[in-house]
């Protein structure tokens, strides 16, 4: 089982309940609760919650034929059968999106051993997979938004932490660090942000633009 010491915080849970997350962050948070027995159990008290607020709402009247407009629909539609997705490094709802397991990802060389792959990017935020070399380190950094990750494979260690997989790490404007993947394996993480991180290096920022992190 895997033991997780890092958590998304409640507002962050509340915020995927009411769909008020933008679809980068919303991936992390479902991969996350798949991997988190905490998380999930903590999810599911706060959609509880929820959905008693939603029963002392007012009713709204309904078409007299809203019903059967539903179930034609229904109908007109083909069955699509859902894909069986297998046990593996990465959590159900991100195989969907990558289309399976880890061997699916097409990664995309960004320099000095450390490789990418853009899942979603549009303008409330973006999504990457990222793989970084046992004993490598990222450049050094801070951030103009958030920048929330989490761990599917290996480990990485930063000013805060150690972090395995499960865990998850979210950073903000006052979170300047740098992490370095720990020895023995690979890390593999996923990645969301809604604002260009902010490189102290010369050469990480001239790549900034082309790189799109």
């Amino acid at each position: 089982m895997t033991h997780i010491q890092h958590h998304a915080h409640d507002d962050i849970l509340m915020g995927y309940a009411t769909g008020t997350l933008p679809q980068a962050f919303d991936l992390v948070v479902a991969s996350h609760v798949s991997l988190s027995d905490d998380a999930r159990a903590r999810l599911e008290s706060l959609e509880a919650i929820g959905g008693a607020v939603l029963e002392d709402i007012d009713m709204v009247d309904l078409a007299e034929d809203s019903l059967s407009q539903t179930l034609a629909k229904i109908g007109g539609e083909a069955p699509i059968e859902a894909p069986q997705w297998k046990v593996g490094v990465f959590p159900s709802p991100l195989q969907q999106v990558v289309g399976g397991d880890e061997e699916a990802v097409r990664w995309r060389n960004v320099g000095r051993g450390v490789k990418q792959c853009i899942l979603h990017s549009d303008e409330d935020g973006t999504v990457r997979l990222l793989s970084i070399p046992a004993g490598r380190s990222m450049p050094a950094h801070s951030h103009n938004g958030t920048e929330m990750t989490l761990v599917l494979k290996g480990a990485f260690r930063d000013e805060d932490g150690v972090f395995a997989r499960g865990d998850i790490e979210v950073a903000d404007a006052n979170v300047d660090h740098t992490p370095v993947a720990e020895p023995g394996e690979d890390c593999i993480c996923l990645v969301a942000t809604d604002a260009r991180l902010k490189f102290r290096g010369l050469l990480p920022r001239i790549a900034q633009p082309f790189l799109g992190i």
